[in-house]
């Protein structure tokens, strides 16, 4: 069902209606305070009860953690009714080992929800920064330093990831700028300029699923990019994951697809309708990915410094599993 009408409220947003104040949230000291007395009870454990004890495992209900949930009940009610972009300001990640920091993005995610595997492997803190690798079929651009389209997470998963959250460890030395854009603006555009194109948004594309997948499966999944229940509007964007699944299908690209991309990318990249930061060390990120597209530059480390988020992803519907299907 396409839907009809704008999207008159806060998250049509564009650079010029975005205030800073609706995207940064400070971290109370309280909040701190918690985070930093959950960690020091943890690795106050024998060091044997710690190495078996990884943060997959652990509940935020066996933490006192108040102020904590008070702030990711502020991060969740942005991400679902207001701007659809948060950036929690900021964890002191000085203060904690990797270990920690990997545990802290888990307990404050799950405060939002589920945490989701982002791999078929089981990969449930997923570390994105350069591997080295060159990309490729199967190597997300994610652990390369070049540079990212707008595209939101997992496009090709039966659900999307609701939520993608990336605390930032270290910010890098060169590059690596962080760019976010409101998919319901995009679309609200769509209707103004390409009424024509737009109902072709919300028939099925062929999305290579980047090798995450069993071995024998298909390596296309088939959805459009926009969905609607007549009141909520959904997105899923990552034209280039379209463009090689029907390289991969065997599948020509109709002309009428072509043309819907095409005018989707020129709306999107246009940067009245985008706002670029630095995701500064401590700050932890977290984007409404059926909403938002983001999206960074290439970047260059430091070899005592690299550029390093934690990230993870939050959906309740389904199984925890990277597809999720019940």
């Amino acid at each position: 069902m396409t839907l009809d009408g704008p999207m008159a409220d806060a998250r049509a947003w564009t650079r010029a209606s975005l205030a800073w104040l609706d995207v940064r949230l400070p971290v109370p000291d309280a909040c701190q305070a918690e985070i930093d007395a959950a960690i020091g009870t943890l690795t106050s454990l024998p060091p044997q009860v710690w190495d078996t004890e990884p943060a997959l495992s652990l509940d935020p209900d066996a933490f006192p953690l108040p102020e904590c949930r008070r702030l990711m009940a502020s991060v969740q009610s942005t991400l679902l009714d207001g701007v659809g972009h948060v950036i929690l300001d900021r964890i002191a990640v000085e203060r904690h080992g990797l270990d920690a920091n990997r545990t802290i993005a888990w307990l404050l995610a799950r405060l939002l929800g589920r945490v989701v595997s982002q791999t078929w492997g089981g990969t449930y803190l997923y570390d994105v920064k350069d591997s080295g690798k060159p990309l490729g079929y199967g190597v997300r651009r994610s652990v390369t330093n070049a540079a990212q389209p707008f595209h939101t997470d997992g496009p090709w998963l039966w659900k999307p990831p609701a939520v993608v959250g990336l605390l930032c460890v270290e910010s890098g030395h060169e590059g690596g700028l962080s760019r976010v854009t409101s998919l319901l603006t995009a679309h609200d555009d769509m209707r103004r300029r390409h009424a024509d194109l737009l109902p072709r948004l919300y028939e099925a594309f062929s999305w290579d699923r980047q090798a995450e997948h069993p071995p024998d499966d298909s390596r296309v999944s088939r959805h459009p990019v926009y969905t609607s229940d007549g009141g909520r509007l959904l997105g899923r964007y990552y034209e280039d994951y379209v463009v090689k699944g029907h390289a991969l299908a065997g599948e020509p690209l109709d002309a009428a697809g072509v043309e819907a991309l095409a005018a989707l990318r020129n709306i999107v990249d246009r940067p009245e309708n985008w706002v670029e930061f630095r995701l500064e060390r401590g700050q932890f990120q977290f984007v409404n990915n059926r909403q938002i597209a983001h999206c960074r530059t290439e970047f260059r480390d430091e070899p005592e410094h690299p550029r390093h988020m934690i990230r993870v992803w939050v959906r309740d519907e389904g199984t925890p599993h990277l597809e999720g299907r019940a």
